[in-house]
């Protein structure tokens, strides 16, 4: 019968604790990762949902103009018959195209302000989800030191 000397079973006890140490070490930073590139794609996803809206609502204002700015040069074309009419149309399509573009803006403010709210969200989680990692590989560091002593 062979007894195995005190320093190989020791040896032995720490090459199996630094094995598992690095198992959840490993463990816990493909968890972390995973959260990063969930968090990274959904904060390109919602770059790219603004950046449709965003470029939506420039493609109906560049219709808008192109709108008035057509139906002043008819307007100029027929102003020398009630040039007071015309003036007075004029005057009013520039109010409404300032109000327009406004209610353009308000939008475009609303659209960021509502994707700063959902990548915050996605955050928050990401962060959640890093934490309570971090948390389970404090605590099963913490029982893996408690069994080695």
């Amino acid at each position: 019968m062979t007894m195995a000397a005190p320093g190989t079973d020791f040896f032995a006890q720490i090459t199996g604790t630094a094995v598992e140490m690095f198992t959840l070490y490993a463990d816990a930073n493909q968890k972390v990762l995973r959260e990063l590139v969930d968090l990274s794609a959904s904060a390109a996803k919602e770059g790219v949902r603004l950046y449709a809206e965003l470029q939506s609502s420039a493609v109906e204002a560049v219709k808008d103009g192109q709108a008035y700015a057509f139906r002043r040069q008819t307007d100029l074309q027929g102003a020398p018959m009630d040039p007071l009419a015309s003036c007075q149309r004029g005057l009013l399509e520039s109010a409404e195209g300032a109000q327009q573009a406004f209610k353009l803006f308000e939008g475009n403010a609303q659209a960021v302000t509502r994707s700063a709210e959902r990548l915050q969200v996605s955050a928050e989680h990401a962060g959640k989800e890093i934490q309570t990692t971090f948390a389970q590989l404090s605590d099963r560091v913490k029982s893996l030191y408690v069994h080695t002593a």
